[in-house]
């Protein structure tokens, strides 16, 4: 693709993103946070669709559209409610715009426009590449919480999981959605316990998909309320997350609804 190229690109990840991507309009699944918005502009795309995820705690769900704008990448988001995160087939299919910021505005896009619209909107006019913004990373740290237990895992999407944290607490930023509603994704190691932000549940129950299948894996899994903690970090699912859905094998250890998960997490380990 050469510079200003009007082509478009859909992905079910952000991480799927590349250099390639210069100048298109990409429509992508994830969450529309901070993190998503760094590789859109890194990549410098022409415009970017995400997922709103419910907006979410400190709005960290829609947080690429001021990052964005910023660097003048047209930006906007579609609602939760419209389309199920994680997957982009049916955000394409149904979902809907719910917001946008002013240089996506100027182009056309409004709330409540159909994702082929938006796009087509975002297609138009002179391509200028968005400048180099400063450095946004996705972490992944150890982290202590109970005498004597493991340092759990905290990684702000669970695509930073490692093969040698099998066995291990994983606790990510990442949507609890099904990455192309594939269910052999929804983690991609045997971890002993899984975390997850319930990006305000949203449509067909999208945002807490993972849960289901891990149970049938024997992984405990949680969501925690997107009210309670900022998406895309894992230390805010961590401190500030508060359970809102548990599958049965975590529900068996302690993991219910309205629960801190800091302090359910606690009781278990120290067990």
């Amino acid at each position: 693709m050469t510079e200003g190229t009007p082509s478009t690109r859909s992905i079910n990840s952000i991480n799927h993103i590349s250099e390639n991507d210069l100048g298109a309009v990409v429509v992508a699944s994830s969450h529309g946070g901070l993190y998503s918005a760094y590789k859109a502009v890194t990549a410098r795309v022409r415009g970017i669709i995400l997922n709103d995820a419910g907006r979410g705690r400190d709005d960290a769900g829609v947080a690429s559209l001021d990052f964005c704008g910023r660097y003048g990448a047209p930006a906007a988001v579609v609602s939760y409610m419209s389309a199920r995160i994680g997957d982009v087939a049916d955000m394409e299919a149904r979902g809907t715009i719910s917001d946008c910021n002013e240089l996506a505005a100027r182009l056309g896009v409004t709330p409540g426009m159909r994702v082929a619209d938006a796009t087509a909107c975002l297609l138009q006019g002179a391509f200028t590449a968005p400048g180099t913004p400063d450095e946004v990373s996705e972490t992944r740290h150890e982290e202590p919480l109970a005498p004597g237990a493991q340092p759990l895992v905290c990684i702000d999407s669970a695509s930073l999981i490692r093969p040698e944290d099998a066995g291990r607490v994983v606790i990510t930023g990442s949507h609890g959605g099904l990455i192309g509603g594939d269910p052999h994704k929804a983690i991609n190691v045997e971890c002993a316990f899984a975390a997850f932000n319930d990006a305000g549940v949203g449509i067909d129950d999208a945002g807490i998909g993972r849960l289901a299948p891990l149970d049938r894996r024997g992984i405990p899994a949680v969501t925690v309320d997107y009210m309670s903690a900022r998406i895309g970090d894992a230390r805010s699912t961590l401190h500030d997350g508060v359970i809102s859905r548990a599958n049965d094998a975590a529900a068996a250890l302690g993991m219910v609804r309205g629960r801190p998960l800091a302090q359910a997490l606690r009781a278990w380990l120290a067990g």
